[in-house]
């Protein structure tokens, strides 16, 4: 049979938040691309299985544990009736309205989108195959891998067994299971565990370390701890997985901490210890394409890697993990193509933990300050002072600034409450732009808001804000 032969200007294997983005810049810059993915439309793991259809199910159980808050207000509800098949249809119904979107934007600004897969033959070709088999070769002046990344796995646990759940199969929903393990206190499991809570599952979260979350701000966590703690059956820190093993009446689980090894029986189990890149099967052997030590691709700040005509974005280029980023490498990626002058440089990269409550920072972490043996000030606001706060039934948030405290300029920002992910925004334009602490707090929010936590605990690096009284000294 003979192969197809095909040029492009521009290859972009992926079709995430990271390869759609840098396909639809270089599309925009007058460049002819070429897009694969395995799947019919754009979106990636992102949009296909994680962060929107993770967030779609979030929604829906800070609904259900509104509902039962609501009842200190004298509004009480009867039990809700779940029905998994209506709610499931409604996740795949973003999903699809979502995806379906970026097609139509694929079509609308003309570039060619290859359903199927891609391998390297050398720097400058690609083998590429579609879903019903047709294979091309594809000749390309420039690639960007944006292949992502997959879930890592434990060894000795099969998540073949159907009890046995990645992110993935957490997602499709098959089931509320009475007894759910999750295996991972990072923000994967917590957002899933959420999930299930929230439908009716009893969930116990299994974490190595001495805390959740492990990296981020133990004042934050602390606020998310204590909210969950009423909400999971049990947090089990410092505490290992030895074996699993199924029996009669589901997975029997041997756990071991500081007080010695135990067993227990759970219906399911959610693996969420972290993702690894996805650089196998995209021939990189074939070019002078280089790796790390954890498998990353090795990029610049160009989204160059060492070979001239392949470039790296997203979740394969490095941690954080993150769709926002890669969208940016992406389009960074792409403008260098065009001949911009252009470099991913940011000075602050947001993370958001979709929980209830929220969890959100970016720039200089309390922790990053300590480690680097950093001296830094900084002001914490609890939301016990917030208006908006009291008036939500939440006020135990906490919003924190950390600042240099000889130019008052603001490094980074820390926020756990309800719409932290929203919130955290003005916190990276500050960082970005080097704003001080007298630019947020003479910047007028709106009341009643919680954004104007962001504004008080800018004024508290004066020693006071309008709702908190510190006496003098």
């Amino acid at each position: 049979m003979t192969r197809q032969q095909k040029k492009t200007k521009v290859a972009v294997i992926g079709g995430g938040p990271g390869g759609y983005a840098a396909a639809f810049k270089a599309a925009d810059l007058g460049l002819d691309v070429t897009l694969i993915d395995r799947e019919a439309n754009p979106g990636g793991v992102c949009l296909y299985r994680g962060c929107i259809p993770s967030k779609a199910l979030l929604h829906v159980a800070k609904l259900l544990r509104e509902t039962q808050e609501s009842a200190a207000w004298g509004i009480t509800f009867k039990p809700p009736e779940i029905d998994l098949d209506r709610l499931r249809g409604w996740k795949e119904g973003v999903v699809d309205r979502l995806t379906g979107g970026l097609g139509q934007l694929c079509r609308a600004r003309g570039l060619q989108y290859i359903h199927g897969s891609a391998a390297f033959r050398d720097s400058k070709t690609l083998s590429a195959t579609t879903e019903d088999g047709k294979v091309s070769d594809l000749t390309v002046d420039y690639t960007i891998v944006a292949t992502g990344s997959n879930p890592t796995t434990i060894p000795g646990i099969d998540v073949d067994n159907k009890r046995i759940l990645d992110s993935t199969g957490a997602l499709t929903i098959d089931d509320v299971p009475k007894r759910l393990l999750v295996i991972g206190g990072g923000y994967i499991g917590l957002e899933l565990g959420t999930v299930y809570a929230a439908l009716g599952s009893d969930v116990t979260v299994v974490e190595m370390t001495p805390g959740l979350l492990p990296g981020a701000d133990r004042d934050l966590v602390k606020v998310l701890e204590s909210h969950i703690e009423n909400h999971f059956g049990a947090i089990l820190l410092n505490t290992r997985v030895d074996s699993v093993k199924p029996n009669k009446s589901g997975i029997e689980v041997s756990l071991t901490d500081s007080t010695g090894t135990r067993t227990a029986t759970y219906d399911k189990i959610l693996v969420a210890v972290g993702r690894r890149p996805n650089t196998k099967d995209v021939g990189l052997e074939h070019t002078s394409v280089t790796l790390d030590d954890r498998g990353f691709i090795t990029v610049d700040n160009q989204a160059r890697t060492s070979d001239p005509a392949v470039f790296a974005i997203g979740d394969v280029a490095g941690e954080p993990m993150l769709a926002h980023k890669a969208s940016h490498e992406g389009i960074v990626a792409a403008e260098v193509i065009a001949g911009h002058k252009s470099a991913f440089t940011p000075n602050a990269i947001p993370a958001v933990v979709f929980t209830d409550p929220e969890m959100a920072w970016c720039g200089l972490s309390e922790s990053d300050a300590e480690r680097e043996n950093r001296k830094v000030r900084v002001t914490r606001f609890p939301w016990a002072a917030s208006g908006r706060a009291l008036t939500l039934g939440r006020t135990d948030g906490l919003t924190k600034l950390i600042l240099d405290p000889d130019t008052e300029r603001i490094l980074g920002c820390g926020i756990c409450g309800p719409g932290a992910g929203e919130l955290i925004a003005e916190a990276v334009l500050a960082v970005e732009m080097a704003a001080v602490a007298s630019d947020l707090a003479l910047t007028i929010h709106p009341h009643p808001t919680l954004s104007e936590t962001m504004m008080e605990s800018a004024e508290m690096f004066a020693g006071a804000s309008t709702h908190i009284f510190r006496p003098g000294k």
